[in-house]
């Protein structure tokens, strides 16, 4: 299993926020099948302010270059293009990236494999 981390930010209106949370309550199951379809296994979102983190979990053959065929159908399409709508690019983004891709730094169960004397998770 492979896990991509990205942010990206709401727009800063309280009244779009919270149309963009309701959605996501009542995610569409064509999106939900559309993830799955192309080898994302698990994903959270979380939301600081503006500012939203999300952790994708992927198949170990993953391509993110290939994250967005999940909106190859036309009902996906439609909720990409909306919650497009919600959301405009973090400050550190690359130029053309929409979510930013966010590089890992640190990681627990690999820290302790290589500390002497903590035995590992």
């Amino acid at each position: 299993m492979r896990a991509f981390a990205q942010a990206i930010d709401l727009y800063d209106d309280p009244e779009r926020i919270d149309a963009y949370l309701r959605h996501h309550r009542e995610i569409w199951p064509e999106v939900v099948e559309g993830l799955l379809r192309i080898g994302i296994r698990g994903m959270r979102i979380w939301r600081g302010g503006t500012r939203l983190f999300m952790l994708v979990e992927t198949d170990d053959d993953f391509d993110p270059a290939r994250y967005q065929d999940y909106a190859k159908d036309p009902r996906t399409a439609e909720w990409d293009a909306l919650m497009r709508s919600f959301q405009t690019p973090a400050p550190f983004a690359k130029s053309g990236e929409w979510w930013a891709r966010m590089e890992e730094i640190f990681d627990l169960a690999g820290a302790c494999t290589t500390a002497k004397g903590i035995s590992s998770l």
